[in-house]
């Protein structure tokens, strides 16, 4: 039986809009790549299995071992990216989140001129300051290699949530860690979250909150937090180098959702100490709902750190 006229047009309108709303479904139909987003942690790399090596900016930290661990980062990053243009990628944007950024072994790095690197998580963009430049709706996905699991994860390696000083971080009363709340801020450009790499409490995390997301544990924590074990970096590159293959492969056909949440959003922070919950306190429109706990409400997903750290658009210099 022939369609009818009116049907006709509104499958297309349907599929029109479908393409309008979904960058990945755009780059299929006219044969690109995805373009990927590449938000680099450190806690997660493979070969970095104590605190000296991950947090080696702090007092006492041996010079070999803090040099050490930035190759292994940046042989990581490199890793992942030639993975991700083997695999299809048109186009990556690697940004480094660690400790503000600074980590990248800059000569270490691949050349290939499909790479833009962002050395620091804050950039200028159109001349504003923000946090993750370059993420924006052109981009079809999102990924989270080097992560950690959020505070108090047991059996994790360096657990916590951005600030040592967060407990405990929720989202419309949904507890997330980093990976969590990265993955809001992308969800305001409808970027889906396809990739994670870290210990395998961090993968776990990630998967129990974003269904189908592909993920690549390359080390196991154990009973002391400052401590882990896991493979050789080899090993660990042909692993991520595999999984990679199919989170692009996902970016490409949009099997998965960005983290989408009701607006405005209830952001709910437990502190560890009473004081920090009183020092937040004071900035407008947050409320101080016990001696730890504070909340505010934001009407955007970009918008969910920006109260508490200023992070997000048009931020302050």
């Amino acid at each position: 039986m022939t369609s009818s006229p009116k049907l006709s047009r509104r499958s297309f309108l349907g599929q029109a809009a479908a393409l309008v709303t979904n960058p990945a479904s755009m780059a299929a139909q006219k044969g690109a790549g995805p373009k990927i987003y590449i938000l680099w942690d450190m806690e997660g790399t493979s070969g970095v299995f104590t605190r000296e090596q991950a947090w080696y900016w702090e007092a006492g930290v041996r010079e070999n071992v803090a040099a050490k661990a930035r190759d292994l980062f940046t042989a990581d990053v490199n890793a992942v990216s030639t993975a991700a243009l083997a695999a299809g990628a048109s186009e990556l944007i690697v940004c480094d989140t660690h400790h503000g950024g600074g980590n990248l072994v800059r000569e270490k790095l691949s050349t290939d001129p499909r790479i833009t690197y962002h050395y620091h998580m804050r950039g200028t963009e159109d001349g504003k300051m923000r946090w993750m430049p370059s993420l924006d709706r052109t981009v079809n996905g999102f990924m989270l290699p080097g992560h950690h699991a959020k505070a108090f994860t047991e059996s994790s390696f360096m657990p916590h949530t951005s600030h040592r000083e967060w407990a405990d971080f929720r989202i419309n009363g949904q507890s997330v860690g980093e990976i969590g709340l990265e993955a809001c801020y992308a969800g305001h450009w409808d970027v889906p979250l396809v990739f994670v790499t870290g210990d395998e409490a961090a993968c776990h995390e990630a998967r129990q909150q974003f269904p189908g997301v592909v993920t690549a544990a390359v080390k196991r924590g154990g009973a002391d937090p400052e401590l882990c074990t896991g493979m050789d970096p080899g090993a660990a590159h042909r692993e991520m180098a595999r999984r990679v293959a199919e989170a692009v492969e996902k970016a490409r056909t949009g099997e998965l959702r960005p983290f989408t949440t009701r607006l405005p959003m209830t952001i709910t922070v437990r502190m560890r100490t009473a004081d920090e919950a009183a020092r937040i306190a004071k900035r407008p429109g947050v409320m101080r709902l016990d001696d730890h706990t504070v909340e505010a409400r934001a009407g955007r997903q970009c918008d969910v750190l920006k109260w508490l750290t200023g992070d997000g658009l048009d931020m302050a210099s």
